[in-house]
């Protein structure tokens, strides 16, 4: 038992420290949690981790990061959430509203299966308003007082 909470600490360090810690913003996070889910047969695979410590291991901590960086993410004021999503695709390739459009159309993706129904609802509505935010803010560019 000692055994693997100590397996599971080293990958949670791991994990955190080299690969979620460099990047800038919550909704990158999440993304790329994401990107480490295998829809088939629906778990988690960070190779680099698998080879060290279990594939197994590695997915159940993979499953609570991105459990609870999506609630963490949810957690946040609305403003900092605007922020956070406008660092996140202004740092993707492309075109701001293109961006916007893929995220909007794929975003149900980021949401982890175990999510309760209410906070998959929150999130989806709160992202389709920071979206709408996000996009008048760029069509009317920055406002002076």
């Amino acid at each position: 038992m000692l055994e693997e909470f100590q397996t599971h600490q080293q990958i949670l360090f791991d994990l955190t420290a080299n690969y979620l810690e460099p990047l800038n913003s919550a909704y990158e996070r999440l993304a790329y949690l994401f990107s480490l889910r295998r829809p088939d047969p629906g778990k988690y695979l960070h190779e680099g981790l698998a080879s060290l410590y279990g594939a197994e291991s590695v997915n159940r901590v993979l499953e609570q990061c991105h459990e609870e960086i999506f609630e963490r993410l949810l957690e946040m004021p609305l403003n900092a959430q605007r922020e956070d999503l406008r660092v996140y695709l202004t740092s993707l390739p492309g075109t701001f509203e293109d961006n916007a459009a893929c995220c909007q159309k794929n975003y149900i993706h980021w949401v982890p299966p175990s999510a309760p129904v209410y906070l998959k609802e929150l999130y989806s509505s709160n992202l389709n308003v920071l979206l709408e935010l996000l996009r008048d803010d760029t069509s009317t560019g920055p406002r002076h007082n």
